[in-house]
């Protein structure tokens, strides 16, 4: 039945290495161009998500939307909470139909949600707008990491995943360095401005889309949906291409017996339910763990961040994003540096000693903040350093849920800790931040307190619950419901 599409029931077996075959390939500019493809869309939600809270205080200009600012951190929630039905609902249909299918449609989702919002013209023609565009990016969480994960070598995996979700701090920086721009109103309206931000976003979101058209769908995937004489094409199609872009005539043999599979056509709810909590319940906390106290921490910092620096250290309104570009950096250079250690030190002591440092960074930052101690650029100097630890700890806990479960399992099992760990942590962070920034700096003080607790709770969970997954095949790490059925 092998191509068949999406029949009622795929239960034809058979034995592949296209795993074993995927793994061995030599790193080539072909996997750069997976790189690019699909990395470059966090760029994209660092953008959205810096560049609403950097302009905030442009949106409650009279000759702008004028919202108030409970309207502004709302706005921010929506998208947020945008974000994390969208998981939920592609991540689903990730799983089921394929990772190229979706990683397409949710860009595409994206990209008409950012146009909408640069037409927007009250609060709530605003907020259903962002909460278009939240839903095309969370399901680009699901569909990309998946995809990731199954189209690079093993023994690269990690640094790949960590850089690639570290690009969201490169939006990031881009997001605060245009704020400067669109917040001069010597150079664009107050009304203009925001406008013309949003649309940059959706324009770098159509030449993304245009790149993708490159990246294939999973042979993994394909394989077990009973589609493996299409995956075997794509296979033979990526080894052409490799030894031509190496210039090699021999690639290195597979290691390892063939897997033998039940395809199917697909996974039950009930089936990933049993699977991801019934059979991995301490993979399951620890991926809960690893993106919710990330979670707390970052969207607490990011959407506060210009709030601190008003608020405690006098910064005017205009020059506060100019003082958060070298924190955006210091994310991204973190994640794309460190990366490598992860897939030669290893999963479980990188991951563990990132959450800890950063968690021990946070109490003397708080420290610091408390006594006073601090001026505007003092402080941004230790919140980098404290973030470029902290980046790749968070970026790790992506890492971890999209490569610990089963492959039937794992865009749905990504979209699901995404979408509570962001919906918990993603909201309770702001709004803890949001009463403590009212009181003198002992507040902000607690505040950075109760992430370092929570960082340190994370530390905890990947020292006892860890998985060394570094440099392992995937089905290796957690075998496919698929091959076990046919076993």
């Amino acid at each position: 039945m092998a191509g068949a599409g999406y029949a009622a029931a795929v239960a034809d077996r058979i034995e592949t290495r296209i795993p074993q075959r995927m793994d061995r390939l030599p790193w080539s500019s072909w996997h750069w161009m997976i790189v690019l493809g699909l990395g470059t869309v966090w760029i994209l939600d660092g953008l959205e998500v810096t560049i609403v809270g950097a302009i905030g205080a442009r949106l409650t200009d009279p000759d702008a939307l004028g919202f108030s600012d409970a309207q502004v951190v709302n706005a921010g929630a929506i998208y947020i909470a945008g974000a994390c039905l969208g998981a939920l609902f592609w991540g689903r249909l990730t799983d089921r139909f394929g990772r190229k299918k979706l990683f397409i449609i949710t860009l595409a989702v994206y990209v008409i949600g950012t146009v909408l919002t640069a037409f927007t013209w009250s609060f709530w023609t605003f907020a259903a707008a962002r909460l278009l565009t939240g839903f095309g990016i969370g399901g680009e969480y699901a569909a990309i990491n998946s995809a990731i994960d199954e189209l690079i070598p093993a023994r690269a995996r990690g640094w790949v995943d960590l850089a690639i979700n570290g690009t969201y701090w490169l939006g990031a920086a881009v997001g605060f360095a245009g704020s400067l721009l669109v917040l001069d109103t010597g150079l664009l309206g107050a009304d203009t401005g925001w406008r013309v931000a949003f649309g940059a976003g959706a324009l770098i979101g159509l030449v993304i889309l245009f790149l993708r058209r490159a990246v294939p769908e999973s042979p993994r995937w394909l394989a077990i949906h009973g589609r493996d004489d299409e995956a075997e094409r794509i296979v033979e199609g990526v080894e052409d291409e490799v030894r031509r872009r190496t210039g090699k005539d021999e690639l290195p043999e597979p290691e390892g017996e063939p897997i033998e599979i039940e395809q199917r056509a697909t996974t039950s709810f009930s089936e990933i339910a049993r699977t991801v909590f019934g059979r991995y319940p301490r993979r399951a906390w620890l991926g809960f763990a690893l993106l919710s106290t990330q979670a707390f921490l970052y969207n607490a910092v990011l959407f506060s961040s210009t709030l601190i620096l008003t608020n405690q250290f006098d910064v005017s309104d205009a020059a506060a994003p100019g003082y958060l570009i070298p924190w955006a950096l210091a994310n991204f250079a973190g994640a794309l540096l460190l990366g490598r250690l992860f897939d030669t030190v290893g999963r479980r002591v990188m991951i563990a000693g990132c959450y800890a440092a950063s968690a021990a960074g946070l109490v003397v930052l708080a420290l610091l903040v408390g006594s006073e101690s601090l001026g505007a650029w003092g402080y941004i100097a230790v919140l980098s350093a404290v973030f470029f630890v902290a980046s790749a700890a968070a970026s790790a806990g992506y890492l971890t849920v999209s490569e610990i479960f089963p492959l039937e399992t794992r865009a749905m099992a990504i979209a699901f800790f995404y979408a509570v760990s962001t919906g918990i942590g993603g909201t309770v962070g702001p709004i803890v931040f949001g009463q403590l920034l009212g009181t003198e700096a002992s507040g902000v003080m607690i505040g950075f307190l109760i992430a370092a607790g929570l960082m340190f709770i994370a530390a905890a969970s990947e020292a006892v619950l860890g998985v060394d997954a570094e440099q392992e095949s995937l089905e290796d790490v957690a075998e496919p419901l698929s091959s076990e059925a046919a076993g």
